[in-house]
C-alpha cells in the first residue's frame, strides 16, 4: 500500500509538472499572455513585480515552515546523491501521526545521522534535534543547524582540560551503600565509590568542583566527583559496566559539570507543542560496532515531561546501519522500533530525588538501551562482525530476503554468538570441537575473496558461468562476452563526460579533505575505533561548497571565453545539476558491470584461475557444514532458533540481565558485602 500511495503521488506530481509546461509552451493557452491580450496597457513588469511581492509576503508569513521544507527537499536531494539505497523498517508501524515523540537514534555518522531520519520520518513530520554547541557553530552545519531550530547543547568532553599530576584509582574501605545493594537486588548497573589518590602536584581542592567528572588516560568513561577531602584525595562514583583500572597511575582529563536546565526547559516545551524531539544519547558520534554508554539526559527528559506537563512521551528507538558510509553510493537501512514509555507508577519516586530517582532514571535507561539494540545489528568487534556477516549470507536461504528479514536474520546471528560465547564462558567443557575449525574456516573464505576482490554472492555467478559453458556453444559465450563489455564500454562512455567535468575534480578534492578531517577527528576522540564516522559528513560539506564554486568558474568561461548567448549559457548552466546526477548513476551502473565482469577476466589469467575454481567447492563445503552445526546448537539458544517473530527488546533486556548476574556473582565476596 506505501508504495502505491507513493507511486499515485509521483503520478500527480508529473501530471501537474506537464500541464504547467504545456500552459506555458502554447501562446494560445498561457494564461499570462491571455491576460496581456485582454487588457494591453499591462506592462510585463507590473505583473512580475505583483507576483514577486505576493511570493516575498508568503514566504515571509509562513518563513520557519517553507525553509525547513526546503532543506528537506535539499537533504533527499543529497542522499540520492551520496547513498545507492536508503531502506525503511517499521516507520508507519511505529512512528504516531501525532503527538509527542522523542526519537532516540545511535550516532555512527555524524551529521548524516539527523539527515537520515530528517529524510526518513512517517508524513515528513518536522523534527528538531539536539546538537553539540560546538558544531552548531560551525559554518553551513551551524546554518542549517538554525534553520531547522536545533537546540544547541554545551557538552562536558567540548571543554575537558587536562589535570595536573597523576592520580590512582583504589576501592574505597568499608563503605555502606544502600543504593548499590537495590541496585544488585534488582540486577542494575553497580555503582562503586572508589577514592582517587593524586600524585605528582595534583591540585583538586583548586581545579574541580563537586559535580565535575574525571576521566582516565586511555578511557571513554568519566565518573563523577561526589566529595573533594584534599588536593590529593577525592571520591568518584563509578556506575560504568567498564572495569575501573586500580592501582595503576595515569593521566587525567577534568570535565567540568554542565548545566542543562535551559536546555531541558526547550526540549519540553517543543514536546509540549506536540513536537519530535531527535536526541543522540551516546554523545558524539564513532564507528565502532556497540553501544557507547547512553547518558542518562533522556530519562530525566522522559520522566520531567510526565512530572511537568503530564506527558506520557513515547522514545522511539532509531537503528541506523550504514554499509560503507564513508564511501561514496552507499547503503544504508534506517529501523524504527517499538516506542518506549516511562512507567506513570514509577513517578514518585522521581519526585523524591537522589538515590531513588538515580534509580528509576537508570532503570528506564537500560529499557531504551534494550529498545536501541533491537534496531542494531551489533557485536563485540569489526572482525566479528564481518565473521558473522559471512555466515548470516552463507546460511540463508537461496532467494532473495526482505530488508527487514535480513536485519532479523543478522541480529539472530549476532545475539545468538553472544548466547553462544557466555554459555561457553560458564561451560568451556562443552564446547563443540567444530567450533574453533569453523570460525578458522570462515575467516580463511571472507579473506580469499577479499583479495581476489570479490563479493560471496559471485561465487554462485562462478559456477552458473561455469554451467553455461558447458551447455552452450561457444559461440554463444561469446556473444554474451562481448555483450557484456559492450555495455560496459557504453556506460563508461556515457559517464566520461560528466563525471571528468563535473563529478571526478570536486570527487577527489572531497576524498582528501575528508581523510585529513578524519585523521583529526581520530586524534581529537577518545572513542574513534578510525574515524570514518565523520568522513562522509566531511565529504557533503565539502560538496556543498565546491560544487557551486565549479560551476560558477564553468559560468565565467562560457560567458566570457565563448561567443555563446546568453540563453545558451544559462541552459548549459541549468543542465549542469542534471548532467552531473546521470554521470553519477552511469558510473555506478559501470562500476557494477565491472564487478560483474571482473571474476570472468581473472579466469584467463594462471594465478588466479586455481583459486576462482576452487571457491564454489569451498563454499558449498563451508555452507553445509555451517548449517549442520546450526541445526546442533540450534535449540540451545531457544527462541531464537525456533521463533519465526522474536521480541528483540525483550531478548536484549534478558541478555544484558544474565551478564548483570554473572558480574555480580564473580565478584569478590568482601565487595559484595560493602
Amino acid at each position: 500500500m506505501l508504495l502505491h500511495e507513493n507511486d499515485k503521488r509521483w503520478t500527480q506530481t508529473q501530471l501537474v509538472v506537464f500541464f504547467v509546461l504545456f500552459l506555458l509552451a502554447v501562446p494560445e493557452f498561457n494564461p499570462i499572455q491571455m491576460l496581456y491580450h485582454t487588457f494591453s496597457t499591462l506592462q510585463p513588469w507590473q505583473v512580475g513585480s505583483f507576483c514577486l511581492l505576493m511570493m516575498v509576503t508568503i514566504f515571509l508569513s509562513d518563513a520557519p515552515h517553507l525553509l525547513y521544507v526546503a532543506i528537506r527537499i535539499f537533504f533527499h536531494s543529497i542522499l540520492s546523491i551520496f547513498f545507492d539505497k536508503v531502506e525503511i523498517i517499521g516507520a508507519y508501524q511505529n512512528i504516531p501521526p501525532q503527538g509527542p515523540v522523542i526519537f532516540c537514534i545511535n550516532h555512527a555518522n555524524q551529521f548524516m545521522d539527523a539527515v537520515m531520519v530528517l529524510c526518513t520520518l512517517r508524513n515528513h513530520r518536522p523534527i528538531s534535534y539536539l546538537m553539540a554547541e560546538a558544531s552548531w557553530k560551525r559554518r553551513i552545519i551551524g546554518d542549517f543547524a538554525r534553520a531547522l531550530q536545533v537546540i544547541p547543547v554545551k557538552r562536558a568532553q567540548d571543554e575537558a582540560r587536562k589535570g595536573n599530576g597523576r592520580v590512582e584509582l583504589v576501592l574505597e574501605k568499608n563503605q555502606e551503600q544502600d543504593e548499590q545493594q537495590q541496585d544488585k537486588d534488582d540486577n542494575q548497573s553497580i555503582t562503586q565509590q572508589l577514592t582517587l589518590q593524586g600524585h605528582q602536584g595534583t591540585q583538586f581542592t583548586q581545579h574541580t568542583k563537586v559535580g565535575d567528572k574525571i576521566r582516565l588516560e586511555g578511557m571513554a568513561y568519566a565518573a563523577k566527583i561526589v566529595h573533594i577531602e584534599s588536593d590529593t584525595c577525592l571520591h568518584l562514583a563509578w556506575d560504568s559496566p567498564t572495569t575501573p583500572p586500580l592501582h595503576t597511575r595515569l593521566q587525567y582529563d577534568i570535565l567540568p559539570q554542565v548545566p542543562l536546565q535551559v536546555v531541558f526547559e526547550k526540549v519540553l516545551d517543543r514536546l509540549a507543542l506536540q513536537g519530535a524531539v531527535g536526541i543522540f544519547p551516546e554523545g558524539g558520534s564513532h564507528d565502532r560496532t556497540d553501544l557507547l554508554p547512553l547518558k542518562i539526559g533522556i530519562s530525566l527528559l522522559a520522566y520531567q515531561a510526565l512530572d511537568t506537563h503530564g506527558l506520557r512521551v513515547p522514545i522511539i528507538p532509531v537503528g541506523l546501519s550504514y554499509f560503507h558510509a564513508h564511501r561514496w553510493r552507499g547503503r544504508a537501512v534506517v529501523e524504527y522500533g517499538k516506542p518506549v514509555y516511562v512507567d506513570p507508577s514509577t513517578l514518585p519516586q522521581f519526585q523524591q530525588g537522589g538515590a531513588a530517582r538515580h534509580h528509576v532514571c537508570q532503570a528506564f535507561l537500560s529499557q531504551v538501551e534494550d529498545a536501541m539494540r533491537s534496531v542494531l545489528v551489533q557485536s563485540p568487534d569489526y572482525e566479528t562482525l564481518q565473521l558473522l556477516h559471512t555466515a548470516r549470507r552463507l546460511y540463508q536461504r537461496p532467494e532473495q530476503l526482505l530488508t527487514q528479514e535480513k536485519q532479523d536474520l543478522a541480529r539472530r546471528f549476532t545475539v545468538g554468538y553472544q548466547r553462544f560465547v557466555q554459555q561457553m564462558a560458564e561451560h568451556p567443557d562443552a564446547m563443540p570441537p567444530e567450533w574453533m575449525d569453523l570460525q578458522r574456516r570462515l575467516k580463511e573464505y571472507a579473506n580469499e575473496l577479499k583479495e581476489l576482490g570479490l563479493k560471496d554472492y559471485q561465487v554462485n555467478m562462478l559456477v552458473a558461468s561455469e554451467d553455461e559453458e558447458k551447455e552452450s556453444s561457444t559461440l554463444y559465450v561469446g556473444l554474451q562476452w562481448l555483450y557484456a563489455v559492450v555495455h560496459l564500454v557504453v556506460l563508461l562512455m556515457i559517464a566520461a563526460v560528466p563525471t571528468l567535468l563535473l563529478n571526478l575534480p570536486v570527487g577527489v578534492l572531497a576524498g582528501l579533505y575528508s581523510e585529513r578531517r578524519r585523521q583529526k577527528a581520530l586524534q581529537k576522540s577518545k572513542v574513534k575505533v578510525h574515524g570514518y564516522d565523520v568522513m562522509l559528513t566531511e565529504k557533503v560539506v565539502f560538496c556543498m561548497v565546491m560544487v557551486p564554486t565549479l560551476w560558477f568558474i564553468y559560468f565565467l568561461i562560457l560567458r566570457f571565453g565563448t561567443n555563446l548567448e546568453g540563453p545558451t549559457v544559462s541552459l548549459i548552466m541549468l543542465s549542469l545539476p542534471v548532467f552531473s546526477y546521470i554521470g553519477i548513476i552511469v558510473a555506478k551502473a559501470g562500476m557494477v558491470g565491472w564487478n560483474d565482469l571482473r571474476p570472468h577476466l581473472m579466469r584467463l589469467f594462471p594465478t588466479t584461475r586455481p583459486r576462482l575454481k576452487a571457491l564454489p567447492a569451498t563454499r558449498e563445503a563451508l555452507q553445509k557444514d555451517l548449517r549442520a552445526f546450526i541445526k546442533r546448537i540450534g535449540p540451545e539458544l531457544g527462541d531464537l532458533y525456533y521463533e519465526k517473530e522474536v521480541d528483540w527488546a525483550a531478548v536484549q533486556e534478558k541478555y544484558r540481565r544474565s551478564k548483570e548476574e554473572s558480574s555480580v556473582a564473580e565478584m569478590p565476596l568482601d565487595k559484595k558485602e560493602q
